[in-house]
C-alpha cells in the first residue's frame, strides 16, 4: 500500500518541482501543453498535467489530487494503478482529440477523472464502502460540475468535462471488480481445503455426540 501510495505524492512533488523552477527562473512552459490536433503536441499527453499556469491554479490541482488519490489507492487498492494510469492518458487523449485550438495545461483533468471514477463506483458498486465514498466525494467536490462548462475565460473546461466521462467509463469498466475477486478466491479454493473444512465439520459433530 505504500508503495502505491507513493505514486500520487510523487506526483504531485514533480509538479511542485517543476512549477518551482518554472516560475523562479520565469520561464514559461506552456508549450509542453497539449495543443489539440497537432501531432508535435502528443506528448503534451504526458506532459502538460505537470504544467501550471500560475500558484494559485498549481494550488488548486494539488489539494484535489492528494485528497483523491490517496482516496483511490486506499478504496480501490487492486485497481488503483490502471486507475490512475488510464485516467491520465485517456484524459489527455480526448483532450487532444476534442478539445478548442487553444494550449492546455495543468492537473485539472486526472483532478476531475478521479472524483468521477469515485463517484459513481458507488452508484455502480452498491457496497458500503464504495457509497460512503461516493457521498463523500459528493458533498465535498459536488460543486466541481460547474467546471464542465465553458463558464470562466481561460480555463480548460474541457480537460474537466473529458476526465469527468473518462472516469465515468472506468468506474463502469471496473464495476464488477471486488464480485471477480471474490468468485476467483472460490474458485481457487483446493480439493484439499475443502477436505479439511469437512473433517472440521466431522470433528465438532462427534464432540455433540459425547454430550448427548
Amino acid at each position: 500500500m505504500k508503495k502505491q501510495l507513493s505514486i500520487p505524492v510523487s506526483f504531485i512533488f514533480t509538479i511542485w518541482v517543476v512549477n518551482i523552477f518554472q516560475f523562479t527562473f520565469r520561464l514559461d512552459f506552456g508549450y509542453l501543453g497539449i495543443y489539440p490536433r497537432d501531432s508535435t503536441t502528443l506528448f503534451g499527453i504526458f506532459t502538460s498535467p505537470v504544467i501550471h499556469g500560475s500558484w494559485g491554479h498549481l494550488l488548486s490541482n494539488s489539494i484535489p489530487l492528494l485528497v483523491l488519490g490517496i482516496l483511490l489507492f486506499f478504496t480501490y487498492e487492486r485497481i488503483a494503478i490502471w486507475v490512475w494510469v488510464l485516467n491520465y492518458i485517456l484524459t489527455g487523449l480526448m483532450v487532444w482529440l476534442f478539445a478548442r485550438d487553444s494550449y492546455h495545461i495543468g492537473a485539472s483533468g486526472i483532478v476531475y477523472g478521479l472524483a468521477s471514477f469515485l463517484l459513481f463506483s458507488g452508484f455502480f458498486r452498491m457496497d458500503i464502502k464504495s457509497i460512503a465514498v461516493s457521498s463523500g466525494i459528493a458533498i465535498f467536490y459536488g460543486g466541481m460540475v460547474w467546471g464542465i462548462f465553458p463558464l470562466e475565460r481561460g480555463i480548460s473546461w474541457e480537460s474537466h468535462l473529458f476526465g469527468g466521462i473518462v472516469g465515468l467509463l472506468l468506474a463502469f469498466l471496473f464495476r464488477n471488480e471486488f464480485q471477480d475477486a471474490f468468485l476467483k478466491m472460490h474458485e481457487e479454493e483446493t480439493d484439499e481445503d475443502r477436505k479439511t473444512f469437512e473433517d472440521y465439520l466431522k470433528e465438532q459433530e462427534r464432540h455433540k455426540n459425547d454430550f448427548t
